[in-house]
């Protein structure tokens, strides 16, 4: 069964050794950044949630939910203000095409709409332009391309 963990110090090291495979790694930041960049949302009066991602008791892969801005984030798009994000999404190369990517994403919006940073309307995410099968997954979900950009990535939203 499929489930998501808190980053803990029991199972940091492994998340760390994830690995993408080597065409997609141009589209998601190594787990040891995204870990990092919770750790300044966080020390920045903002809200980081990294979670391991589980099939029974095998590590997967690895995603992380932000809310709203922190205090250092000054080029933060318009919709991250008051609102969820999906900020990180990967799967280890080894585990992929098995549905774990699609179910960690419902799991994640699960985890969002119980509201744990207080309410908000929409959650959205960032993807490379070539990386269709991000664009593919997320737009099964509902979420919609916008105008805006995060630096060269697609902003999608969806209502939570």
């Amino acid at each position: 069964m499929i489930h998501l963990e808190k980053v803990t110090g029991k199972n940091v090291w492994d998340i760390l050794k994830l690995e993408v495979a080597e065409e997609q790694r141009t589209f998601v930041a190594a787990n040891e950044v995204s870990i990092i960049e919770a750790y300044i949302a966080i020390t920045g009066n903002g809200h980081a949630f990294p979670f391991g991602i589980y099939d029974n008791n095998t590590l997967v892969g690895f995603l992380m939910i932000g809310f709203d801005v922190d205090d250092d984030w000054e080029d933060a798009p318009q919709i991250a203000k008051g609102n969820y994000n999906l900020w990180r999404l990967m799967i280890d190369k080894n585990y992929q095409g098995h549905g774990f990517g699609k179910e960690a994403v419902r799991l994640a919006l699960d985890f969002m709409k119980t509201q744990p940073c207080g309410e908000a309307a929409f959650c959205w995410l960032s993807y490379e332009p070539e990386n269709e099968a991000a664009r593919q997954l997320y737009r099964s979900f509902g979420f919609a391309e916008t105008d805006e950009m995060d630096g060269e990535e697609i902003i999608a939203v969806m209502k939570l």
